[in-house]
C-alpha cells in the first residue's frame, strides 16, 4: 500500500511538470494541460484517486499547498507596479466584485436554478481568479506592464476575498437561522470583520519580524528560508483557527509586505519559492483534476451550460466594464481584462468545503455546487487559456515574443555589434552609466539607458522579458559576471554571454555558474576586441541558402575569422560558442568577425560590390569604344568641311560656280 501510494505521487509530479514542459515547448497553457493529465490519471483510467489515496490528509494537504502558492503570489506584488495600474486595481476589487457577486448571483438563481442561499455562496467564490491560473498564463503572454499588473494583482488579492465572501454568506445564513434576521449583519460585522482584521494584522506582524530577524543575523543563512516557510505555514493555521478561511488573508498580507521591504536575501529565497510554488501548483491541479468522477459528471445538467455563458459573455465583462469605466485605462485593455478570467484550485478547493457545510444545513441543492465548480474551471481555463493571445493581437495590444537583445556597456565594438544585430532587425538596447559613452550609440541609431542595468531592470524601468539575450561587454569582467549570474535565472542561462574574462582580473577561473557565456571562442577580452576593431575588424553577414551552406562560408573564411551568432527569419537569435553550436537552417543570416580581408561579405554587400562590379565593367567599354571611335576618326585625311550626308568631301573653285568633286 505505501510502495503503491509512493508510485502515484511521483505519478502526479511527472504528469504536472511534464504538463508544464509541454507548454514551454508548446505554447498550449499549461493550466489546461494539467487538467487534461489530472483527468487522465483519476477519472478516465482510475488510477489515482485522491480522495481514497490521501483520506483525512487530502483536504489539510490542500489547503497548506494554496497558502505557499498565495504567499508566493503575494511576493510578487511590488506597490512601484500599482503607479499605473493602482487606481484600475482598486476599482476591480472595490467596484468590480460586488457587481461580479451580485451579477453571478441572479444568473446562478434565475438561470442555473439554485436556491438563492447556494447562489449568493458560490457566486462569491466565483470572484476569485488567482495566480495558480493567471500566473502560468500570463508567463506565456506579452502583452504590456498595466493589463499585466492589473490582472495578477486582481488575481492575487480577489482569492482571499471570494472565500471571505463565501465567509460571510454562510455566517449570514447560519446566523439568521439561529439569531433572526434583526441581529445577523451587526454580529457579522463584529466576528468576520474582526476576524479578517486579526488575518491581516497577523500577516503583516508576521512579516515585521522576519525584517526584525534577518538583518540582524538571528537566523542563520541556511535557515532562512525555512523559517520563513515555518511562519507562512503557522500563520496561515492560526488565522484559520480563528475564522475559517482567513488564513488566505494572511498569507497574502505576509507576502505582500515582505516584496515591499527589499530584504538582502530575498531575491535567493524568492527564486526557491518559485520553484517549490511551480512544484505545489503541479501537484495540486492534477490531483484536483483527478477528483472528478463520473457520477459529478452525469450530475451536470443542460441548465448549467447557460449559466457559464452568462459567466463568459455577461458576468465578468459587465463587472470589469463597469469598474473601469471613464478610468485611464486604454479601451482595448479593458477589453481584454473583461475578457481573461480562469478559475483554478482556490475556486475548486473552497467550493468542495462550503458545499459541505451548506448539505450540513439541509441545503440539498448543495450537491450541484461541485460539478458546477469544475464545469467553471474547465469552461474558463479552456476558453481564456486557448484564447488569451488570440485576443491581445486582435485588440493590438500583444507584443510579440521578445526578440530584443541588451547591451551592457556603451563603446565601439559594442555599438558596432548592435549596429549589425539592428540591421537583421533584431530591436538592440544598450545600457551603460556614461552619458558620453552612450552619445555614439545614440547617433547610431540605438536605443539607450543611461543608468546602472539591474537597478533599471529591478525597478522595471527595463522589461527582462523582452530581452531574448544578455551581452556584458563592459571594461569590468567582474561587473560582467554579475549581471550575467543576476539575470541568467531571469531569462535562462543559456541567454546571458559576456565578452571574455581576462586572467588578470582574477574572473577567468570563476565557475559557469558565477559567470556568462564566453560570446567568442576565442574568449577574447574588451581591450583585444577595441583593438580589432582598430585593426579594422568587422562583422559580416551572410545568408545561408540552397547552394551555399555554412560549411561553404567556413571554407572562405580566413583562419583568424571567429563566427559570431546568426539570425532566423523570425529573429531568434543565436550565438556560437564552446558549449553549444546552433542548428544553421536555409534562410538564415550567419554573422561573422572577420578581419581585413576577411571575406565573409554579407548578401547586401555582395551585391554593391557586384553592382559597382558592371558599373565599372560598362564605363570600361565605353571608354574603349569612344577611344576606337577616336582612333578610326583620326585615320580619315583631313579636309576644309564635310557634308552632313555623308558624301565624299566636295571643295568650291574659284569662280564660284558650285562644288565640284575632288
Amino acid at each position: 500500500m505505501e510502495a503503491d501510494l509512493t508510485i502515484k505521487l511521483a505519478a502526479i509530479g511527472a504528469i504536472g511538470i511534464s504538463a508544464q514542459w509541454i507548454a514551454w515547448r508548446t505554447g498550449w497553457p499549461a493550466i489546461a494541460l494539467m487538467l487534461l493529465g489530472g483527468i487522465l490519471a483519476g477519472p478516465v483510467t482510475g488510477y489515482i484517486n485522491p480522495i481514497e489515496d490521501f483520506g483525512e490528509l487530502y483536504q489539510p494537504a490542500i489547503k497548506l499547498a494554496v497558502a505557499v502558492i498565495l504567499f508566493e503570489g503575494g511576493l510578487s506584488l511590488n506597490f512601484r507596479e500599482l503607479r499605473q495600474s493602482g487606481w484600475a486595481v482598486g476599482r476591480l476589487v472595490v467596484i468590480g466584485a460586488p457587481v461580479a457577486w451580485t451579477l453571478g448571483a441572479i444568473c446562478l438563481h434565475f438561470a442555473a436554478g439554485l436556491p438563492w442561499e447556494p447562489a449568493i455562496l458560490f457566486a462569491g467564490i466565483l470572484v476569485v481568479t488567482g495566480p495558480t491560473v493567471i500566473g502560468p498564463m500570463l508567463r506565456q503572454l506579452r502583452i504590456g506592464n498595466r493589463p499585466r499588473d492589473i490582472l495578477k494583482w486582481e488575481g492575487i488579492v480577489n482569492d482571499p476575498l471570494g472565500a471571505l465572501f463565501a465567509v460571510v454568506t454562510l455566517a449570514w445564513i447560519t446566523y439568521a437561522d439561529t439569531t433572526g434576521q434583526g441581529s445577523v449583519w451587526e454580529d457579522i460585522g463584529l466576528h468576520i470583520g474582526a476576524a479578517s482584521l486579526f488575518a491581516i494584522g497577523l500577516g503583516v506582524a508576521l512579516a515585521y519580524l522576519i525584517k526584525f530577524l534577518f538583518p540582524r543575523g538571528h537566523v542563520p543563512e541556511f535557515l532562512k528560508t525555512p523559517v520563513v516557510f515555518g511562519l507562512v505555514i503557522v500563520g496561515f493555521v492560526l488565522a484559520d483557527f480563528v475564522e475559517h478561511e482567513t488564513g488566505l488573508l494572511t498569507v497574502t498580507a505576509m507576502g505582500i509586505a515582505l516584496a515591499n521591504m527589499r530584504l538582502d536575501s530575498f531575491g535567493e529565497m524568492r527564486r526557491f519559492k518559485e520553484s517549490v510554488t511551480i512544484l505545489l501548483l503541479s501537484g495540486v491541479f492534477v490531483i484536483l483534476s483527478a477528483t472528478l468522477n463520473m457520477d459529478i459528471l452525469q450530475s451536470f445538467e443542460l441548465r448549467f451550460v447557460v449559466f457559464l455563458a452568462l459567466l463568459l459573455f455577461f458576468v465578468r465583462p459587465a463587472s470589469v466594464l463597469i469598474a473601469l469605466a471613464f478610468s485611464s485605462v486604454p479601451w482595448r485593455e479593458q477589453l481584454f481584462i473583461a475578457w481573461v478570467a480562469p478559475r483554478g484550485v482556490v475556486c475548486v478547493a473552497i467550493t468542495g468545503l462550503f458545499a459541505i457545510r451548506l448539505e450540513e444545513l439541509g441545503y440539498v441543492s448543495a450537491e450541484a455546487l461541485n460539478p458546477l465548480a469544475f464545469a467553471v474551471v474547465i469552461v474558463t481555463i479552456i476558453a481564456h487559456g486557448f484564447s488569451a493571445k488570440f485576443v491581445a493581437q486582435r485588440l493590438g495590444i500583444d507584443q510579440g515574443p521578445g526578440r530584443s537583445t541588451l547591451i551592457v556597456g556603451a563603446n565601439r565594438w559594442s555599438i558596432e555589434l548592435g549596429q549589425a544585430l539592428a540591421k537583421r532587425n533584431i530591436p538592440v538596447h544598450i545600457a551603460d552609466t556614461s552619458y558620453l559613452a552612450l552619445r555614439r550609440a545614440r547617433q547610431a541609431g540605438l536605443e539607450t539607458h543611461h543608468g546602472e542595468a539591474l537597478e533599471a531592470i529591478h525597478a522595471d524601468h527595463l522589461d527582462i522579458g523582452s530581452f531574448q539575450a544578455v551581452i556584458a561587454a563592459t571594461d569590468n569582467d567582474a561587473y560582467n559576471s554579475l549581471i550575467c549570474a543576476e539575470l541568467g535565472p531571469e531569462i535562462g542561462r543559456n541567454a546571458v554571454f559576456q565578452v571574455g574574462t581576462s586572467e588578470a582580473a582574477g574572473t577567468a577561473a570563476l565557475p559557469g555558474a558565477l559567470k556568462g557565456r564566453d560570446l567568442l571562442k576565442s574568449g577574447a577580452g574588451l581591450m583585444e576586441l577595441l583593438n580589432r576593431q582598430e585593426k579594422g575588424w568587422e562583422f559580416r553577414q551572410t545568408r545561408i541558402g540552397e547552394k551555399y551552406s555554412l560549411s561553404d562560408l567556413r571554407k572562405r573564411l580566413s583562419q583568424e575569422s571567429e563566427l559570431l551568432g546568426h539570425v532566423k527569419p523570425s529573429l531568434e537569435l543565436s550565438f556560437f560558442t564552446n558549449e553549444g553550436r546552433p542548428a544553421v537552417d536555409e534562410g538564415d543570416y550567419v554573422i561573422a568577425y572577420v578581419p581585413p580581408g576577411g571575406d565573409a561579405a554579407d548578401e547586401e554587400d555582395m551585391k554593391e560590390r557586384q553592382d559597382r562590379a558592371r558599373e565599372a565593367k560598362g564605363q570600361k567599354e565605353r571608354k574603349n569604344a569612344k577611344a576606337e571611335a577616336e582612333a578610326e576618326s583620326a585615320t580619315q585625311p583631313e579636309t576644309a568641311g564635310s557634308s552632313d550626308s555623308g558624301d565624299a568631301p566636295a571643295t568650291e573653285d574659284a569662280t564660284g560656280e558650285g562644288p565640284k568633286p575632288v
